[in-house]
């Protein structure tokens, strides 16, 4: 059934929401046991400082958010290292990424080092960006 609806879903329309993940159900054990787990706060404030830095990156061209970012934005401030260069060419061939659905995993990829406090996207960061354009994989 989850099959059939997904196809149902246009590629141009899919291209167009930035995260694509699942959801899985949570084990009573971890709802009830005691995790470690960052707090609200801290992941507010995290949050916080990241839109901060990209509203001053983009505060020139009158944007707020790395995902208002255009393909002139996301040349300059996307820059990638040969690491991860050299794993969106192999995502983006295995997968037959569209124009779309590769600057949106960049533009993503930006958000995740801002949110970690990186001034250089990493090869992690790329990494899990594309893990959230889950609909991207041909295995679904």
């Amino acid at each position: 059934m989850i099959q059939r609806y997904r196809s149902r879903l246009s590629g141009p329309l899919l291209d167009r929401i930035d995260l694509h993940i699942e959801v899985p159900r949570v084990p009573h054990k971890d709802l009830a046991g005691e995790n470690a787990a960052e707090s609200s706060t801290d992941i507010r404030s995290r949050v916080n400082r990241a839109r901060l830095v990209q509203r001053q990156r983009l505060v020139d061209f009158g944007l707020h958010t790395n995902s208002q970012m255009q393909s002139r934005h996301i040349g300059r401030y996307c820059k990638l290292d040969a690491s991860g260069e050299q794993l969106l060419e192999q995502v983006t061939s295995r997968l037959g990424l569209s124009a779309r659905s590769y600057t949106r995993i960049l533009k993503l990829a930006r958000t995740i080092a801002d949110l970690a406090g990186q001034e250089m996207i990493q090869r992690q960061h790329l990494a899990e960006a594309v893990q959230y354009r889950s609909f991207d994989r041909k295995t679904c």
